[in-house]
């Protein structure tokens, strides 16, 4: 600590930008992390003042008490998982890709749901949410979009939602009212920061440009702004048509093409990107992480944890922490 001091200290040391931003993002997470024990320790002598209240009989704190529990249950436990993530990346920011499987209108919409989760989930988190693309359908739900969980290991957590997810429920789009399965998939990468180094060759991207098709008014639908870059090598496909500029559209894209490579390289433990081969374009179904059932009963169960929740409905409105702690929990036993 003494030694940082120094440095910080020390002439020209805050002529340098990154560096300086760097300090002073570390800085922030050390004094929030201060400020969280130190909300503990407070929440926790109110609680025994409550309790001291109710030891003397006074029955009409009771609601306080266990309203006052709760709250600090809840306060100790997303500290807890916050211990749990120590991956090398899990501090950035996630980038995350829902695509809808095979199933028609019932998959789409399935998809526009577990958008409206894990929207729900970043804003009862206090991230903040940015999308990259998205491609919506005329009669019912989205067929993908991209977008970015921005704060604090967003990253470490939702990497615990990648994969399939399965959903059961009777049909609004059949007439008939039967049961339907659906299907999509939930892509999770970092969001790289200028720390991370990745090299990828000019000579393996193959760079599209097209008429964006969301809304932006006439300039957007007029020009060629938004781009599609597909990695040759591993047939990696990203596109981006957020911005009205082709430029900004075209960083963007090599932002998530970047951290889909990074989270290969990962999966297949390999030293270079140059290592990556293959089509990975792909979806492969038939190995879902999660089934959400709605009917004949209400549950949802990860399958790789064993962790089940009943309230189907509170899941869709943004609880996955139960899922995300499992997984956590498990990954750290492997």
């Amino acid at each position: 600590m003494e030694e940082l001091e120094l440095k910080m200290a020390s002439p020209g040391f805050w002529d340098d930008h990154d560096v300086a931003q760097e300090v002073l993002k570390t800085s922030k997470n050390l004094q929030n992390k201060v400020a969280e024990y130190q909300g503990l320790e407070k929440a926790h002598d109110d609680l025994m003042t409550l309790l001291y209240f109710l030891e003397e009989g006074e029955s009409e704190f009771e609601k306080d008490f266990v309203k006052g529990l709760e709250s600090l249950k809840k306060q100790v436990e997303t500290i807890q998982l916050k211990t749990l993530l120590s991956g090398e990346y899990d501090h950035l920011n996630a980038i995350v890709s829902i695509h809808a499987g095979t199933g028609g209108l019932d998959a789409q919409d399935w998809a526009e749901m577990l958008y409206r989760m894990y929207t729900r989930w970043a804003d009862a988190s206090g991230y903040g949410l940015d999308v990259y693309d998205l491609q919506n359908d005329p009669e019912a739900g989205i067929k993908s979009v991209t977008f970015t969980v921005k704060g604090e290991n967003a990253y470490g957590y939702l990497k615990a939602e990648k994969g399939v997810h399965r959903l059961v429920r009777l049909s609004p789009f059949d007439t008939a009212g039967k049961r339907h399965t659906s299907f999509a998939s939930v892509d999770v990468m970092p969001e790289l920061d200028d720390t991370v180094e990745v090299d990828i060759q000019v000579s393996d991207l193959r760079i599209d440009t097209y008429r964006s098709s969301g809304a932006g008014g006439q300039h957007v639908n007029k020009t060629d702004s938004a781009v599609r870059i597909t990695h040759i090598p591993t047939g990696i496909v990203v596109q981006c048509q957020n911005q009205r500029s082709q430029h900004s559209n075209k960083e963007t894209a090599l932002k998530v093409l970047k951290g889909k490579l990074i989270e290969l390289k990962i999966e297949e433990n390999k030293e270079k990107i140059e290592e990556l081969q293959g089509d990975y374009s792909q979806i492969a179904w038939g190995s879902q992480i999660r089934s959400y059932v709605f009917h004949p009963y209400s549950m949802v169960k990860d399958h790789r944890t064993n962790v089940e929740v009943g309230n189907v409905y509170g899941v869709m409105d943004g609880d996955l922490d139960p899922f995300i702690y499992g997984y956590l929990r498990e990954q750290m036993k492997a």
